[in-house]
């Protein structure tokens, strides 16, 4: 789907925020410093607040995924939060249906649920999971049976998420590769894509989702959000250099060592080998960067190409009071855009 150059839908924001724990603080800080991020983002206007499932990584604190879904919705009041997202596999279909219909009897009409196929994790961590490696070779049916318990139940069901029943908690499909774009087609629920981590696949996976689309009771049209990286800043080189900080990330991720949210620093090529540039650059190919007018066209770009509905915003800066300003920065700048685009397609 590729849009006329003067035609720009108008895509919502939201964020993901994976908790990330600089080095000099505490996942306590992190999560503290994750729930200031909300209620800021509240105020300027995101709509959605994602939060994701991984384990074993000492830089990331938001492993009990459910749990910190209910401190931010709990420290919040409007804005939707939910899971970017909840690794279905590792878990029962029943205990996350008890556990979401819980968040949404706590906080009615603002969570969302969305699933991945993936672990989240390594494979010492998978069998610390209890999980079984085979199990994603079901998921398909294990999203079947989850949406199920979110149903009214029949007079004869034996099984029910209580609470959960009845209280049909919307479900998305994430993906980073063709598999979950189709699942998420056939069974007419919205689709998210990871492009900010895993871009290779993005523009074939909304193709397919859109073609097989099928309406269903939560969604009678295609609907479809981009993971991206954005950092703004007052300057392109003071972006630039926050920048620093998630390149350090992912260059450490192909290192096979990561760790904590490393401060920026003035060259990153005296952190990262030629290789290691190609492919952290390859995997962060979808990050706009620079002051707002430079991310402004960037996104503007994105979204024509794509025309995704969403835009699900990470930014990895070390700071938090930067992380703070970048995303108010990125909140204005894309309230100039909304006032002469079209409106975006409703969807939860």
């Amino acid at each position: 789907m590729i849009l006329r150059p003067d035609v720009l839908p108008m895509s919502r924001l939201s964020i993901l925020d994976l908790a990330f724990v600089p080095d000099v603080l505490t996942p306590g800080d992190a999560l503290r410093n994750t729930l200031d991020l909300a209620q800021h983002a509240e105020r300027w206007g995101y709509h959605r607040f994602w939060l994701a499932e991984h384990h074993n990584m000492v830089g990331i604190a938001s492993a009990a995924t459910a749990v910190v879904i209910g401190y931010v919705a709990g420290g919040t009041r409007t804005i939707r939060v939910g899971s970017g997202g909840i690794m279905l596999p590792n878990h029962a279909p029943l205990v996350i249906a008890e556990q979401f219909g819980t968040l949404e009897s706590l906080y009615p009409g603002r969570i969302d649920l969305g699933l991945g196929r993936a672990p989240g994790t390594d494979p010492l961590t998978i069998r610390a999971l209890r999980r079984n490696v085979t199990a994603a070779d079901s998921f398909p049916q294990d999203v079947l049976e989850l949406q199920h318990y979110f149903e009214e139940p029949g007079p004869a069901q034996a099984v029910r998420a209580i609470p959960g029943a009845g209280l049909r908690v919307p479900l998305w499909i994430l993906g980073s590769s063709l598999f979950g774009s189709q699942l998420a087609g056939v069974t007419g629920l919205p689709y998210a894509f990871a492009s900010h981590f895993a871009p290779t696949h993005l523009m074939n996976a909304l193709h397919i989702y859109r073609k097989e689309f099928q309406p269903s009771p939560q969604l009678d049209r295609p609907y479809c959000a981009a993971g991206v990286n954005v950092i703004v800043a007052d300057t392109d080189a003071e972006a630039r250099r926050l920048f620093t900080s998630p390149q350090q990330q992912f260059t450490r991720l192909i290192r096979g060592t990561p760790g904590k949210l490393l401060p920026p620093i003035d060259d990153i090529n005296t952190f990262w080998a030629p290789h290691e540039e190609q492919q952290a650059s390859a995997m962060l190919k979808y990050a706009f960067v620079g002051s707002p007018e430079t991310v402004r066209r960037g996104l503007e770009a994105f979204v024509r190409d794509t025309g995704v509905d969403e835009l699900i915003v990470a930014a990895a800066i070390y700071d938090h009071s930067a992380r703070l300003r970048s995303y108010e920065l990125l909140a204005e700048l894309w309230k100039d855009v909304s006032a002469t685009s079209p409106a975006v397609v409703s969807a939860t």
